[in-house]
C-alpha cells in the first residue's frame, strides 16, 4: 500500500512540472508571434514612409515648377496693378465722400442718387479701364512682335546689299576696277573714256567698257539678285570749269554714251539681259554738283577740287527696299 501511495505522489508531482513547462512554451511561442507581427508591421510602416518620402520629393519638384509659373504670372499682374490701384483709390475717394454726405445728413435724395450714379459710373469706368489696359497690353505684345519681324526684315535687306557687293568684289577680284565697299558702285575716269569736252567714247575706252560693264551687269541681273534691284543708274559728273548748264549737258551726254554702249548687243550683253536692263536703267547728268576734293599726304581733305577725279562716270544700283531701309532705320533710332 505504501508503495502504491508513493507511486501516486511521484506521478502527481511529475504532472505539475510538465504542465508548467507546456505553459512556458506556449508563452514563448506567443511572444515570438508578437515579435514577428511587430516586425512585419514595422517593415510595412517603413515601406509606407519611404513611399511617402518619394511622393513628398516629387511634390516638392512639382511645387518648385508651379512656384516659377506663379512668379511669371505675378510679373504679368504687376502691369495691371498700378491702374487698378489708381481706380480703387478713386473709388475709395468716392465712397469717402458718400460717407461724409451720410454723416452730415445734408444730401437730398436727388443728390444721393446722383452720388450713387457717380459710384456706378466709376465702377463702369474701372471695368472699362481694365478692359482698355488689357487691350493695350495685347497691342503692345503685337507691336513687339511686329518690331521683331521688322528687325529681321531689315537684317535680310541689309544682307542682300552685302551679298551683292561681295559678289561684285569677287567678280572684279582680278581686275583693275575697284568696287565701292559701301555702295557697290564702279567709277570710270572721264579722261579714260572721252577726249576733252567730248561725249564720244574713244576706241580704247570701248575695249575697257567691254571688259568691265558686262561683268558688272551680269552680277546685278543674275536670278538671286534681280528681284531686289529697283534701278541701275549711269551717272555723269564734270569738274568745276565752265558753266553749270554746259557741264550739265556734257555730263548727261557722257552718261548717255555709256548707256547706249551697254544697250548694244555687240558689246557683251545678251538680248535677254539688255531687255532686263532697259526695265531698270536710268541715265543722269550731275554737272559739277558733286565734285571730289583732294587730300593731303595725311589723307585729310584740302578743300580744293580734284579736277581730274571729279570728271567721272559712275555706274551704281538702288535696291527696291532702300527707302524702307531708311524709314526703318529712323524708327529703330527713335528719330522723328
Amino acid at each position: 500500500m505504501k508503495i502504491k501511495r508513493k507511486q501516486r505522489e511521484a506521478f502527481g508531482e511529475h504532472s505539475y512540472w510538465q504542465s508548467y513547462s507546456d505553459m512556458m512554451a506556449a508563452l514563448l511561442l506567443i511572444f515570438v508571434l508578437i515579435i514577428a507581427i511587430t516586425l512585419a508591421i514595422y517593415k510595412q510602416k517603413t515601406t509606407a514612409l519611404d513611399q511617402a518620402k518619394a511622393d513628398l520629393a516629387q511634390s516638392q519638384d512639382h511645387l518648385s515648377l508651379t512656384q516659377k509659373e506663379l512668379e511669371d504670372a505675378l510679373k504679368d499682374l504687376e502691369e495691371y496693378k498700378a491702374a487698378i490701384e489708381q481706380s480703387n483709390k478713386e473709388l475709395a475717394d468716392s465712397l469717402a465722400e458718400l460717407k461724409q454726405a451720410y454723416a452730415s445728413a445734408a444730401l437730398t435724395k436727388e443728390e444721393l442718387d446722383k452720388a450713387y450714379l457717380e459710384i456706378e459710373n466709376g465702377r463702369k469706368d474701372l471695368a472699362t479701364a481694365q478692359g482698355e489696359l488689357t487691350a493695350a497690353q495685347e497691342e503692345l505684345d503685337a507691336a513687339k512682335e511686329e518690331l521683331g519681324s521688322t528687325r529681321q526684315e531689315l537684317e535680310n535687306i541689309v544682307g542682300i546689299r552685302v551679298d551683292i557687293i561681295g559678289a561684285l568684289q569677287t567678280a572684279f577680284n582680278n581686275s583693275n576696277m575697284s568696287v565701292d565697299a559701301q555702295t557697290g558702285s564702279i567709277t570710270f575716269s572721264s579722261d579714260l573714256l572721252f577726249r576733252y569736252n567730248s561725249a564720244a567714247l574713244s576706241a580704247d575706252s570701248k575695249e575697257t567698257l567691254k571688259n568691265i560693264i558686262p561683268t558688272y551687269l551680269d552680277v546685278l541681273l543674275q536670278e538671286r539678285f534681280r528681284e531686289y534691284i529697283a534701278e541701275i543708274i549711269i551717272e555723269g559728273h564734270t569738274d568745276t570749269d565752265g558753266t553749270y548748264k554746259g557741264n550739265l549737258e556734257l555730263s548727261y551726254q557722257r552718261a548717255y554714251s555709256v548707256a547706249d554702249f551697254c544697250l548694244d548687243p555687240k558689246n557683251g550683253l545678251s538680248q535677254e539681259k539688255i531687255g532686263e536692263l532697259m526695265d531698270l536703267l536710268t541715265v543722269n547728268g550731275r554737272s559739277f554738283s558733286q565734285p571730289i576734293y583732294g587730300k593731303d599726304a595725311a589723307g585729310n581733305p584740302t578743300g580744293k577740287v580734284d579736277m581730274a577725279a571729279s570728271r567721272r562716270v559712275e555706274i551704281k544700283f538702288r535696291l527696291k527696299e532702300d527707302e524702307m531701309i531708311e524709314k526703318i532705320s529712323e524708327i529703330l533710332r527713335g528719330d522723328e
